[in-house]
């Protein structure tokens, strides 16, 4: 599943970063958190790795 926005794209690359033990997760907040807890490291990978050319920066709910 590819990320939908820049924003969702960077805060997969957050949470995978924690993941892996490259960031500490107290340092994560709000999106990146709650990916890190609930997302495998095969679908972090995968939102962090969509290309952002045209995305836009938020999506809208």
């Amino acid at each position: 599943m590819p990320a939908k926005s820049k924003a969702q794209q960077k805060a997969a690359g957050a949470a995978l970063s924690a993941k892996r033990g490259e960031t500490p997760k107290k340092e994560l907040r709000g999106a990146s958190k709650q990916m890190e807890e609930s997302m495998s490291e095969k679908q972090l990978e995968e939102f962090a790795s969509t290309k952002t050319k045209g995305k836009p920066q938020h999506v809208s709910k």
